[in-house]
């Protein structure tokens, strides 16, 4: 690695600033989170990385459940989290890989052999394959140069990318992954079963409380027991453009960038030729709805897919793929810089919206589309990814749609108090997590993967939002997207050196004010600052005071004197550059 000294567009911060209540709670939010995920480790996982718990196949509990039991550990290293946290992530995420290869069904056929086969999920949806890969897709942000991640990064795409024989999910002349279900042993073509997403039977009552309220087995497959209409290509997948976007980062092999660029672009010409909203079901040979009927409303978690809750005998209105696929259109922002992707799904709402109708002198708004037309109206619009878009765009118009409250009211400049209370919250909820594992005294062998979700104690959702003026990433399975990101250079590590806290406290489209402070009254800091989360913001200058510096690059490095900050004004031009991850003083 290169001396910090080779590192050049530098500031120096030499005003003193009294550390500020929002910057002791930051620090001391990362440090106790770190020492949480310790504790964390200790009472669930074995010496092996293994999850202590009964190991599942199934969209109720199964191996997207064990993993999130692990989410957000990359992020609150990348933040500055103790380099422990980066460890026990990696040994969690090897003995995941390996505990569920090693876990068999013995009724579902496609797991009989292992869950995973060559450490991915034998076939599922990549709504629950999203949910359990949301940690390994974000290690490149801390361990980009890692061998088993870039070797897996690399075979995970190759699945899609007619790189393996057994895998023959793509077609590529139509530009269609083939199923809903797909992975590392291909896709599922034929209807697919209430087993095949509820797993093998197991012994439910007095033993297990499961997730979706079930009170026995035959609940659990009656749950999906409509869950049939997988085959052809679905929203959901796009998904998959995240392993590419991170392959294509490792090195900028322009095979992933590619490819996901023409997948994606594949979404958005079949939005168009749908008149603007988004199809649910691609046949196999490109046409909308070709293996269901023609339905372009057809599909599993599609825009028609309602079921009945077997123990209350409700309907169940479930199009789930909206939480994910706007997601996968800022995937193709990220990678491309092309407003175009947002575009497409801000359509897709006002498409829908346009469909509203008064009834009793009230606006309804449809949410779901079947063989009848629209129904499922609801007083409110639809609003799915609303903040997305305005965060991706900073349009005004995007803005007016947003509730002006919390972190979008303080980047406003309305919530003054919001930095501080959103970070006592997580603190809060860090220590109320810890308290409910210490009062947890189950047993291995009565606890499902999705048993300790709520335990994870690493909360950094407004730590991306008001460190990095990012968007948290929750457990979805997509990249980060943020206006900025720090580095230790003294370290040689991704994350905020000891002692410094920051703040974005505004953004505009080719502007963001951001605060940072030395803590340490006693030794100076020093600080790399990168546009975005992998280097797509071009940083072209940044002011402090009355003095301004031209950077034109894609970071700049921040020395802070002993007790000193300052407010910097940092003009950018948003997603200019293709993303990376390789480090700052790689570059």
């Amino acid at each position: 690695m290169p001396e910090t000294s080779n590192i050049t567009h530098a500031v120096t911060v030499d005003s003193p600033m009294s550390p500020p209540a929002w910057a002791l709670c930051e620090l001391a939010l990362i440090r106790q989170q770190s020492e949480a995920i310790q504790q964390f480790y200790d009472h669930y996982f074995d010496d092996r990385g293994y999850l202590l718990c009964v190991p599942r196949w199934g969209g109720d509990d199964g191996p997207d459940d064990a993993a999130e039991n692990f989410a957000n550990w990359p992020e609150l290293h990348a933040l500055g989290g103790d380099d422990h946290v980066l460890e026990l992530y990696k040994k969690a995420w090897d003995g995941h890989l390996l505990q569920y290869t090693e876990a068999k069904t013995r009724d579902v056929e496609f797991a009989r052999d292992g869950m995973y086969f060559k450490e991915f999920p034998t076939m599922f949806d990549w709504m629950h394959n999203g949910e359990g890969f949301t940690a390994f897709f974000l290690q490149g942000l801390s361990d980009p140069y890692d061998k088993k991640y870039q070797d897996r990064t690399r075979r995970f795409a190759g699945f899609y990318m007619g790189e393996d024989s057994i895998a023959d999910n793509y077609i590529p002349e139509h530009r269609v992954i083939k199923s809903m279900f797909n992975g590392s042993r291909g896709p599922m073509l034929r209807k697919a079963t209430g087993l095949d997403w509820a797993g093998d039977p197991i012994e439910v009552e007095g033993r297990f409380k499961l997730g979706h309220g079930e009170r026995n087995y035959q609940e659990m497959v009656s749950h999906f027991k409509d869950y049939n209409d997988v085959s052809g290509d679905h929203p959901l997948n796009m998904g998959v453009t995240t392993m590419a976007i991170n392959a294509f980062m490792i090195q900028g092999e322009d095979k992933y960038y590619s490819w996901a660029k023409d997948y994606l672009d594949a979404w958005v010409e079949r939005t168009e030729a749908n008149n603007g909203i988004i199809p649910t079901n691609i046949g196999l040979d490109g046409t909308i709805g070709g293996t269901c009927d023609g339905k372009w409303y057809g599909g599993v978690y599609g825009w028609g897919f309602s079921t009945i809750v077997p123990q209350t005998g409700n309907i169940a209105h479930r199009p789930y793929f909206v939480y994910r696929a706007y997601l996968s259109f800022g995937n193709g922002l990220l990678l491309t810089g092309d407003q175009t992707y947002v575009d497409t799904w801000r359509g897709v709402l006002e498409k829908v919206n346009e469909n509203r109708v008064e009834k009793n002198g009230q606006t309804l708004y449809p949410r779901m589309h079947g063989d009848q037309g629209w129904y499922d109206y609801q007083p409110e619009p639809m609003t799915a990814g609303e903040l997305e878009i305005y965060y991706w765009s900073m349009k005004p118009a995007d803005l007016e749609r947003l509730p002006m409250e919390g972190w979008v009211a303080f980047l406003e400049g309305e919530n003054a108090d919001y930095p501080l209370e959103a970070l006592q919250k997580d603190m809060e909820l860090v220590r109320a997590r810890i308290a409910g594992m210490r009062q947890d005294t189950t047993s291995a062998d009565t606890r499902l993967s999705d048993d300790m979700n709520g335990l994870n104690p690493a909360a950094v959702d407004s730590l991306i939002q008001l460190m990095l003026g990012g968007l948290p990433t929750r457990h979805s399975g997509h990249p980060l997207h943020c206006r900025f990101r720090y580095f230790d250079p003294a370290g040689q590590r991704a994350g905020m050196p000891e002692d410094v806290a920051a703040l974005v406290e505004s953004l505009s489209h080719d502007e963001a004010t951001l605060t940072l402070i030395n803590t340490n009254q006693v030794s100076s800091r020093t600080v790399v600052v990168q546009g975005g989360a992998y280097a797509e913001h071009q940083i072209n200058s940044v002011s402090c005071q009355s003095n301004v510096e031209l950077i034109n690059h894609t970071f700049f490095t921040l020395h802070l004197k002993p007790g000193c900050g300052g407010k910097l004004t940092i003009k950018m031009d948003r997603y200019a550059n293709r993303p990376t991850l390789t480090f700052p003083w790689d570059r």
